[in-house]
């Protein structure tokens, strides 16, 4: 393991560690990861980080131990309705379905059988996008096909256990009512939270009463109790023989508590990572219902797929700003860590972020340019005109671009483009010329309008360069950096002979011509 010190190895050391202590790794045929999901909204960022990083543990796992893995996207769908979402066409209609299963709640945009069947549809399209390799549990289907029924009644079985560790973390209200159980009322289709009497702990009967406090009879079985989640989530290891699975910190407290429920099932507690949230701009938590932060649409307006999945690699427990600050660093980072594996930096490739992201089968081709310095091109260039920027780099990088190259830069500055109109315009602040910068640009303008012949970017130079020293003596960087802030905004840019050259000199001479007009 010396030369695998990412946290994916570690995380997979981990489990084939666990895996041993509890004598399955030379039995189990297939080790499972679960994620899961709550189909109450449209998947978000959240989503996206935890099946990212649980599928890189996964690929690290089997690389290290050539064993054959499942990755379970789990889908609470039996779960109630508890509030309506803000992103859904018809609030009024879902607020009379509150307190149903979120599977027998109609979809009423009538493309689909179910409410849940919706948004668990979002949720494959989701992962199918990304390229993960999955299998789909919706919890209605297991616990209405009888999958769930053992584990239900070992639960009844050692009820009193199970009520003794959770009642004491609950407030004094929550505790008259709690019940690991969740009976389906057969009228309304309502799910209960109401305390039970238990009939026959073998036959997994059970009684609650109705608004007319008469007991009614139910199986906990088949479908017809669901389970309160935390203890739901102990359950599904068992059933579904979980191995490993992350959860957020905000759900350390619940993970411990179903930890200790689980020993009363069948002692399966998976290895377990928490990860830190994702903060926004102003260092608070991002919440979906809330809508603050970024959401994975707007990352990609402005950045690669891959830098996502960068900014998702580094450090995921450690607190992170989450907002669009962080997508040209993210850009440069991924650039970075290519050109390591192409420099062969140290032969570490398997510790490269880029492993994970690309799964081990690595791109051979990436832009010529920083991101950084290509959101100072786009600025400099002030033009939305792809050819213009294209001729501009090769003339920046010095050399030819292939066909893929050239792709990978077309790719970027449509997100620098982006970048530049949504985050850098509106704030752009170009200079007034002063007197002494009049004369200086006049100057320039003469010079260019008397050259006989195509100006070459040094000629463009030359011009500059001699007409600065008449004005600013020795001082030539307080030249440029007067023409960098009356042109661009800027303190910085491109080289100015070249970006004269790349623009031709009619149009050069109308720049610099507007300027005086402004």
């Amino acid at each position: 393991m010396s030369n695998y010190k990412s946290w994916p190895f570690l995380e997979a050391l981990k489990l084939k560690r666990n895996l041993e202590k509890n004598n399955c790794l030379s039995i189990k045929k297939i080790i499972n990861f679960e994620t899961g999901y709550g189909p109450s909204g449209v998947p978000h960022i959240g989503t996206f980080a935890e099946v990212l990083r649980t599928n890189m543990v996964k690929n690290a796992f089997e690389h290290l131990y050539n064993l054959e893995t499942n990755l379970i996207a789990f889908s609470d769908d039996f779960d109630a309705l508890r509030k309506v979402p803000d992103d859904y066409p018809f609030p009024e209609k879902l607020k009379k379905e509150l307190n149903k299963p979120l599977s027998m709640i109609p979809d009423f945009t009538e493309q689909y059988e179910s409410y849940a069947e919706r948004n668990n549809g979002l949720l494959k399209s989701f992962l199918d996008r990304f390229g993960f390799k999955y299998n789909f549990l919706s919890s209605t289907e297991n616990y209405k096909s009888g999958k769930f029924d053992q584990q239900l009644l070992i639960i009844l079985k050692n009820y009193e256990n199970i009520m003794n560790i959770v009642l004491p973390t609950l407030r004094k209200e929550r505790r008259e009512t709690y019940s690991p159980f969740l009976p389906l009322c057969q009228k309304t289709g309502v799910i209960l939270q109401v305390p039970l009497k238990i009939l026959d702990k073998e036959k997994g009967i059970v009684a609650y009463k109705d608004i007319n406090n008469k007991y009614i009879e139910t199986v906990v079985t088949g479908g017809n109790c669901k389970l309160q989640w935390k203890v739901d989530w102990a359950m599904r290891w068992s059933a579904l023989s979980i191995d490993y699975e992350m959860n957020g910190k905000d759900l350390i407290p619940s993970f411990e508590l179903s930890s200790r429920i689980a020993e009363f099932i069948e002692r399966k507690i998976p290895v377990n990572m928490k990860y830190e949230l994702f903060l926004d701009e102003n260092g608070e938590k991002i919440s979906k219902s809330r809508g603050n932060g970024l959401s994975i649409e707007e990352w990609l307006k402005y950045g690669s797929e891959e830098s996502l999945s960068s900014f998702m690699f580094n450090n995921p427990q450690r607190a992170k700003r989450l907002y669009f600050d962080c997508i040209p660093k993210s850009m440069d980072e991924y650039r970075s860590n290519m050109m390591k594996i192409k420099n062969n930096e140290n032969n570490l490739v398997y510790d490269n972020p880029l492993w994970h992201i690309h799964s081990g089968d690595i791109p051979e081709h990436i832009c010529p340019l920083d991101f950084s310095t290509l959101l100072n091109l786009v600025t400099a260039l002030n033009t939305d005109q792809k050819t213009t920027i294209i001729e501009f780099v090769k003339i920046y990088v010095k050399d030819d671009l292939n066909i893929e190259t050239e792709k990978a830069l077309e790719e970027s500055i449509i997100y620098a483009l982006a970048y530049f109109k949504r985050f850098i315009f509106p704030n752009l602040n170009k200079l007034k010329p002063n007197h002494q910068q009049i004369k200086l640009i006049k100057n320039i303008i003469l010079d260019l309008e008397t050259y006989k012949g195509i100006p070459e970017a040094e000629n463009y130079q030359k011009i500059i360069y001699n007409r600065g020293k008449e004005i600013y003596n020795d001082n030539l960087r307080e030249c440029f950096l007067s023409l960098y802030k009356i042109l661009f905004g800027s303190n910085s840019g491109p080289r100015l002979g070249s970006y004269f050259y790349i623009h031709g000199l009619d149009k050069t001479l109308n720049i610099l011509k507007d300027v005086l007009k402004e």
